[in-house]
């Protein structure tokens, strides 16, 4: 088995499901311990009401080959994440890869009432939880991962720089949300680099996540159902496609020749050669450009 990341430590803050889960799993079978944080555990779960549990995905990083640890974190709260950071030292002397993924704001923004009709309380709550607890963990949790050259920090978002600087992205405070994390992979780029470390953004394309799937109404088994509905949903991507992908920055001894960056899945899979779990390589953001956007018929061929 190839284990890049054996001896590794990785912090995947928000994993209990969809993107986090994946980037968690493929991290652990590149070799790596992961500390998997999240709100829902089997005994307590968050706001969302979701099944999916922070202790269900730590045994998956087991499975897949790493050491898969849970641990409940609520991210607003500055000094559970002091805590966690604090145990992580005590356990593992060492942080090599932190990921901001937490989110859980699926259900809470609208689609369809400009910035004064739309809920302020709610908004104010988006960003919460999408923006200040990205700041909450990073700032714990930096101190222990510059401790050693070559740590890296992944901020996932939704879109790249280039598409969400000239395109509006839903409404207000998911726009804000979104573009606000590309930001902060930026700064945190331009502070790390004196200590050896290295901060990106990244963006999956379509993601099939258990969220998404549901919507459609399928399963990962035969989510080509959806295209009946969706005929763009063929471009679709598993969240373990963005797992691979920061597990092979995470591996990349020259990784710091991206920092400060915005990347995607399909991009990074055409450097570093992964494939989604089914051999395909589907690049979202240039079919989006150049067949979706246009309003050509939808067909992945050379997509993917």
């Amino acid at each position: 088995m190839n284990t890049p990341l054996k001896g590794k430590v990785a912090l995947v803050a928000g994993a209990t499901r969809g993107a986090g889960r994946q980037i968690a799993v493929q991290l652990g079978a590149a070799g790596a311990t992961v500390y998997a944080t999240g709100r829902t555990t089997r005994q307590q779960p968050s706001e969302m009401g979701r099944p999916e549990t922070i202790e269900e995905t730590a045994e998956l990083v087991t499975a897949a080959g790493g050491v898969g640890i849970a641990v409940q974190v609520d991210h607003l709260v500055p000094a559970q994440v002091r805590d966690l950071v604090a145990r992580i030292d005590a356990e593992q002397g060492r942080l090599d890869v932190l990921v901001n993924d937490i989110w859980g704001a699926e259900g809470l923004f609208t689609w369809d009432k400009p910035l004064w009709e739309d809920s302020l309380e709610t908004g104010l709550h988006i960003l919460r939880l999408a923006v200040d607890t990205h700041i909450i963990t990073s700032h714990a949790a930096l101190p222990l991962l510059i401790r050693r050259p070559g740590g890296l920090v992944v901020e996932v978002t939704d879109g790249t720089l280039e598409y969400n600087a000239d395109n509006y992205r839903v409404s207000f405070f998911y726009d804000l949300a979104k573009m606000s994390v590309l930001r902060l992979a930026f700064a945190q780029a331009h502070e790390l680099k004196a200590h050896g470390a290295t901060a990106v953004a990244i963006t999956p394309g379509w993601l099939r996540s258990e969220v998404m799937l549901e919507h459609f109404g399928v399963t990962e088994a035969n989510w080509l159902d959806a295209t009946a509905k969706e005929p763009h949903f063929v471009i679709s991507e598993t969240p373990a496609y963005l797992g691979r992908a920061v597990a092979a920055l995470a591996a990349d001894p020259d990784v710091a020749r991206w920092n400060g960056q915005s990347l995607a899945s399909g991009q990074l899979s055409g450097v570093y050669g992964f494939t989604d779990v089914d051999g395909s390589r589907p690049d979202w953001w240039r079919y989006f450009k150049e067949v979706h956007e246009p309003g050509k018929p939808a067909d992945a061929t050379g997509y993917r």
